[in-house]
């Protein structure tokens, strides 16, 4: 088995495990938690498989932020879903400004596969570990438990970011995509300028949002920016449901910009999603927990169509 596993938790009739593993895509050590709902929990009582929700996380988090503080499980547990959680990025390594700020490097992937030209290259490549390498160890490891045919994605933040970009890139890999508080249009975003420059290669942008212009914007930034993404979806109904605090910071100072990929869709002509704006929430865990169980309802709505 390619996992050792750290720990094993009972919680709501199934197990949290947790998980680690030699990635052969980032060269790194990986941790991943894994939630198996009570019928598939021990494998030689399982009649059905479970489908799998992978939630990505957001900037500092680890696999161990939501699986124990944002009440997933319950509603999870009811349909039969299992959840995974991923690391956020490669760790253990010292690569220039890896370490410099809480934004980028570390815990700050952004899950995408940074560009040959960067000092990243060889390890941060977080779209290809979550999208083929993690899913084909889970679904080796776990063939009696985890039905790798039904997959969905959701994610928090800069995990918001990943899922809908994952989503949007890989298309007919997921049934379904949702995020909280996502960073929406990361090529017009501080926080999306900086990773993107880092990983992805420089650009002549000032760290504005109102600075760049489509024309500036390299092909490879718009690529892994949702609202870009979606001016070419053609694979029909978006399937996506995405939440947004009102009190939130990172919302109110234009880190988010829900509003833009609201507009890219509708210009776009494209049905299916739902961007909903909660009066009073902030960025927390709180507000996850909160909503949490509509995000597992919205997988479950497809996952086990």
């Amino acid at each position: 088995m390619a996992f050792t596993t750290k720990a094993t938790i009972a919680t709501f009739g199934g197990k949290l495990l947790k998980l680690a593993h030699k990635s052969a895509t980032t060269d790194t050590d990986m941790n991943v938690n894994v939630f198996l709902p009570g019928p598939v929990a021990d494998a030689e009582t399982v009649t059905k498989k479970a489908p799998i929700l992978y939630y990505l996380s957001g900037l500092t988090c680890s696999p161990d932020n939501c699986s124990e503080k944002g009440f997933l499980h319950a509603s999870a547990a009811r349909h039969g879903i299992a959840i995974v959680y991923p690391d956020t990025s490669p760790r253990g390594l010292n690569l220039p400004q890896e370490h410099d700020s809480w934004d980028f490097g570390e815990a700050a992937s952004f899950y995408l596969d940074a560009a040959e030209t960067t000092p990243y290259a060889t390890n941060y490549r977080m779209e290809t570990y979550i999208t083929e390498e993690l899913p084909q160890l889970l679904l080796a490891a776990f063939s009696k438990q985890l039905d790798g045919d039904r997959q969905s994605i959701m994610g928090h933040s800069m995990g918001g970011h990943g899922a809908l970009s994952l989503y949007l890139r890989h298309p007919g890999q997921y049934k379904s995509v949702s995020a909280f508080s996502p960073i929406s249009n990361p090529t017009r975003c501080p926080w999306g300028q900086k990773a993107f420059k880092g990983y992805l290669g420089p650009a002549d942008l000032e760290i504005s949002p109102a600075s760049a212009s489509d024309s500036t914007i390299p092909a490879p930034w718009k690529g892994h920016d949702a609202t870009e993404l979606v001016k070419s979806w053609t694979n029909g109904n978006l399937k996506m449901l995405i939440d947004v605090g009102t009190a939130d910071n990172f919302y109110i100072n234009k880190q988010l910009l829900p509003e833009n990929l609201e507009a890219a869709i509708k210009e776009a002509g494209l049905s299916g999603a739902t961007v909903r704006y909660q009066e009073g929430y902030d960025h927390s865990y709180y507000f996850i927990s909160t909503f949490g169980q509509d995000h597992i309802e919205h997988a479950a709505k497809y996952l086990l169509a």
